[in-house]
Protein backbone atom coordinates (compact mmCIF):
# COMPACT_ATOMS: atom_id res chain seq x y z
CA UNK A 1 0.00 0.00 0.00
CA UNK A 2 2.76 2.67 1.20
CA UNK A 3 4.89 1.68 -2.16
CA UNK A 4 2.13 2.29 -4.65
CA UNK A 5 0.87 5.66 -2.91
CA UNK A 6 4.59 6.48 -3.09
CA UNK A 7 4.51 5.22 -7.31
CA UNK A 8 1.07 7.20 -6.92
CA UNK A 9 2.32 10.35 -5.95
CA UNK A 10 5.45 10.58 -7.73
CA UNK A 11 3.37 10.64 -10.96
CA UNK A 12 0.88 12.77 -9.88
CA UNK A 13 4.10 15.15 -9.09
CA UNK A 14 5.54 14.86 -12.62
CA UNK A 15 1.95 15.05 -13.89
CA UNK A 16 1.67 18.38 -12.42
CA UNK A 17 5.10 19.42 -13.15
CA UNK A 18 4.14 19.54 -16.91
CA UNK A 19 1.50 21.58 -16.14
CA UNK A 20 3.18 24.10 -13.92
CA UNK A 21 6.15 24.73 -16.39
CA UNK A 22 4.34 25.27 -19.45
CA UNK A 23 4.88 29.16 -19.68
CA UNK A 24 1.52 30.72 -19.60
CA UNK A 25 -0.13 34.06 -18.24
CA UNK A 26 0.23 32.85 -14.92
CA UNK A 27 4.55 32.76 -15.34
CA UNK A 28 4.49 36.21 -16.97
CA UNK A 29 2.65 37.75 -13.86
CA UNK A 30 4.88 36.13 -11.53
CA UNK A 31 7.98 37.18 -13.62
CA UNK A 32 6.54 40.70 -14.06
CA UNK A 33 5.08 41.26 -10.04
CA UNK A 34 8.59 39.24 -9.11
CA UNK A 35 10.77 41.97 -10.18
CA UNK A 36 9.20 44.13 -7.47
CA UNK A 37 9.52 41.28 -4.59
CA UNK A 38 11.18 38.06 -4.35
CA UNK A 39 8.41 36.48 -2.67
CA UNK A 40 5.73 37.40 -5.31
CA UNK A 41 5.64 33.94 -6.32
CA UNK A 42 4.30 32.94 -2.92
CA UNK A 43 1.22 34.70 -2.95
CA UNK A 44 0.67 33.93 -6.31
CA UNK A 45 0.33 30.10 -5.42
CA UNK A 46 -1.63 30.66 -2.08
CA UNK A 47 -4.32 32.92 -4.28
CA UNK A 48 -4.21 29.85 -7.44
CA UNK A 49 -4.60 26.97 -4.01
CA UNK A 50 -7.55 29.12 -3.29
CA UNK A 51 -9.37 27.87 -6.58
CA UNK A 52 -7.21 24.30 -6.64
CA UNK A 53 -8.30 22.99 -4.07
CA UNK A 54 -11.92 23.70 -3.65
CA UNK A 55 -11.36 22.95 -7.64
CA UNK A 56 -10.59 19.25 -6.55
CA UNK A 57 -13.41 18.56 -4.49
CA UNK A 58 -16.01 19.43 -6.44
CA UNK A 59 -14.08 17.18 -8.71
CA UNK A 60 -14.27 14.55 -6.10
CA UNK A 61 -17.95 15.07 -5.98
CA UNK A 62 -18.59 14.77 -9.71
CA UNK A 63 -18.03 18.22 -10.96
CA UNK A 64 -15.20 17.77 -13.11
CA UNK A 65 -17.43 17.05 -16.69
CA UNK A 66 -18.76 20.74 -16.07
CA UNK A 67 -15.67 22.16 -17.15
CA UNK A 68 -15.93 20.92 -20.34
CA UNK A 69 -19.57 22.11 -21.30
CA UNK A 70 -19.08 24.10 -24.05
CA UNK A 71 -20.89 27.47 -22.58
CA UNK A 72 -18.26 27.60 -19.39
CA UNK A 73 -15.48 27.15 -21.65
CA UNK A 74 -16.83 30.03 -23.71
CA UNK A 75 -17.73 32.36 -20.61
CA UNK A 76 -14.22 31.51 -18.86
CA UNK A 77 -12.01 32.24 -21.97
CA UNK A 78 -13.91 35.50 -23.13
CA UNK A 79 -13.66 36.81 -19.41
CA UNK A 80 -10.07 35.57 -18.60
CA UNK A 81 -9.04 37.27 -22.28
CA UNK A 82 -10.33 40.44 -21.09
CA UNK A 83 -8.48 40.50 -17.91
CA UNK A 84 -5.48 38.93 -19.67
CA UNK A 85 -6.17 42.34 -21.74
CA UNK A 86 -6.46 44.38 -19.19
CA UNK A 87 -3.35 43.58 -17.68
CA UNK A 88 -1.75 43.68 -20.55
CA UNK A 89 -2.40 47.11 -21.59
CA UNK A 90 -1.30 48.11 -17.76
CA UNK A 91 2.17 46.71 -18.82
CA UNK A 92 2.60 48.21 -22.21
CA UNK A 93 1.27 51.95 -21.60
CA UNK A 94 2.96 51.96 -18.09
CA UNK A 95 5.41 55.19 -17.17
CA UNK A 96 6.80 53.44 -14.25
CA UNK A 97 9.79 51.93 -16.05
CA UNK A 98 12.25 51.72 -12.38
CA UNK A 99 12.27 48.85 -9.49
CA UNK A 100 10.67 50.55 -6.12
CA UNK A 101 12.96 51.99 -4.60
CA UNK A 102 15.00 50.19 -1.46
CA UNK A 103 14.55 52.59 1.46
CA UNK A 104 11.33 53.50 2.73
CA UNK A 105 9.78 56.03 4.62
CA UNK A 106 9.77 56.62 8.49
CA UNK A 107 6.62 55.75 10.72
CA UNK A 108 4.10 52.40 11.36
CA UNK A 109 2.24 53.57 7.98
CA UNK A 110 4.90 54.20 5.17
CA UNK A 111 4.75 54.55 1.91
CA UNK A 112 6.59 51.52 1.77
CA UNK A 113 4.78 49.73 3.90
CA UNK A 114 1.59 50.83 2.15
CA UNK A 115 3.19 49.62 -0.93
CA UNK A 116 4.18 46.22 0.08
CA UNK A 117 0.47 45.27 1.56
CA UNK A 118 -0.82 46.42 -1.99
CA UNK A 119 1.93 44.28 -3.93
CA UNK A 120 1.07 41.20 -1.72
CA UNK A 121 -2.79 42.00 -2.71
CA UNK A 122 -2.10 42.52 -6.15
CA UNK A 123 0.01 39.17 -6.14
CA UNK A 124 -2.32 36.95 -4.28
CA UNK A 125 -5.36 38.29 -6.59
CA UNK A 126 -3.82 37.43 -9.87
CA UNK A 127 -3.40 33.70 -8.45
CA UNK A 128 -6.83 33.73 -8.22
CA UNK A 129 -8.18 35.56 -11.11
CA UNK A 130 -5.48 33.93 -13.41
CA UNK A 131 -6.57 30.36 -12.55
CA UNK A 132 -10.25 31.27 -12.89
CA UNK A 133 -10.00 33.18 -16.57
CA UNK A 134 -7.78 30.57 -17.75
CA UNK A 135 -10.02 27.93 -19.67
CA UNK A 136 -6.75 25.71 -20.20
CA UNK A 137 -6.36 25.54 -16.67
CA UNK A 138 -10.49 24.28 -15.58
CA UNK A 139 -10.01 22.06 -18.79
CA UNK A 140 -6.56 20.19 -17.28
CA UNK A 141 -8.79 19.48 -14.68
CA UNK A 142 -11.52 18.78 -16.08
CA UNK A 143 -9.60 15.47 -18.00
CA UNK A 144 -5.99 14.98 -16.80
CA UNK A 145 -7.25 16.01 -13.10
CA UNK A 146 -10.32 13.79 -12.99
CA UNK A 147 -8.01 10.69 -14.07
CA UNK A 148 -5.33 12.14 -10.79
CA UNK A 149 -8.57 12.88 -8.45
CA UNK A 150 -10.02 9.18 -9.30
CA UNK A 151 -6.24 7.70 -8.60
CA UNK A 152 -5.84 9.62 -5.58
CA UNK A 153 -9.54 8.51 -3.72
CA UNK A 154 -8.38 4.79 -4.50
CA UNK A 155 -6.27 5.21 -1.47
CA UNK A 156 -8.72 6.70 0.82
CA UNK A 157 -8.84 10.59 2.35
CA UNK A 158 -5.47 10.53 2.93
CA UNK A 159 -4.48 9.76 -0.81
CA UNK A 160 -6.55 12.58 -1.95
CA UNK A 161 -5.20 14.87 0.67
CA UNK A 162 -1.44 13.83 0.19
CA UNK A 163 -2.14 14.49 -3.97
CA UNK A 164 -3.63 17.54 -3.08
CA UNK A 165 0.05 19.07 -1.23
CA UNK A 166 1.70 17.52 -3.49
CA UNK A 167 -0.12 19.11 -6.67
CA UNK A 168 0.08 22.93 -4.98
CA UNK A 169 3.62 22.40 -3.35
CA UNK A 170 4.56 22.04 -7.26
CA UNK A 171 2.86 25.26 -7.76
CA UNK A 172 4.59 27.10 -4.76
CA UNK A 173 7.76 25.85 -5.12
CA UNK A 174 7.99 27.00 -8.85
CA UNK A 175 6.28 30.19 -9.11
CA UNK A 176 8.46 31.01 -5.64
CA UNK A 177 11.75 30.11 -7.75
CA UNK A 178 10.67 32.41 -10.77
CA UNK A 179 9.37 35.09 -8.41
CA UNK A 180 12.90 35.05 -6.71
CA UNK A 181 14.69 34.89 -9.78
CA UNK A 182 13.31 37.57 -11.44
CA UNK A 183 13.90 39.70 -8.23
CA UNK A 184 17.83 39.35 -8.54
CA UNK A 185 18.28 39.84 -11.98
CA UNK A 186 16.59 43.14 -11.69
CA UNK A 187 18.76 44.34 -8.79
CA UNK A 188 21.46 42.89 -10.67
CA UNK A 189 20.84 44.57 -14.36
CA UNK A 190 18.99 47.76 -13.23
CA UNK A 191 16.12 49.62 -14.41
CA UNK A 192 16.58 49.10 -18.02
CA UNK A 193 16.12 45.38 -17.86
CA UNK A 194 13.08 45.83 -15.43
CA UNK A 195 11.22 47.96 -18.07
CA UNK A 196 12.34 45.12 -21.28
CA UNK A 197 10.59 42.48 -18.39
CA UNK A 198 7.35 44.81 -18.10
CA UNK A 199 7.08 45.36 -21.94
CA UNK A 200 7.68 41.55 -22.54
CA UNK A 201 5.35 40.52 -19.77
CA UNK A 202 2.93 42.63 -21.44
CA UNK A 203 2.74 41.16 -24.73
CA UNK A 204 2.99 37.39 -23.28
CA UNK A 205 -0.52 38.94 -21.34
CA UNK A 206 -1.44 39.94 -25.16
CA UNK A 207 -0.97 37.26 -26.94
CA UNK A 208 -2.70 34.99 -24.24
CA UNK A 209 -5.49 37.57 -23.76
CA UNK A 210 -5.81 37.02 -27.70
CA UNK A 211 -5.66 33.48 -27.91
CA UNK A 212 -8.79 33.04 -25.02
CA UNK A 213 -11.25 35.42 -26.71
CA UNK A 214 -10.60 33.63 -30.23
CA UNK A 215 -10.50 30.54 -28.47
CA UNK A 216 -14.05 31.30 -27.50
CA UNK A 217 -15.36 32.86 -30.48
CA UNK A 218 -14.43 29.89 -32.54
CA UNK A 219 -16.84 27.77 -29.84
CA UNK A 220 -19.44 30.63 -30.60
CA UNK A 221 -19.36 29.97 -34.35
Amino acid sequence: MEHNIIIFLFSAVMISLSGVLFPGPMTAAVIQQGSRSGLTGMYVAFGHGVIEMPLIVLIFFGAGSLFQLEWIRILIGMAGGMYLLFMAKDLLISKENKPPCSKGGMGKFSNEDITKKKRISSSFYSGIFLSIGNPSFLLWWGTIGVGLVIGAISFGPIGLILFALFHWLCDLLWYSFLSLASFKGIKMLGTGFYKKVNIFCGFVMLFYGGVFILSSLKLMV
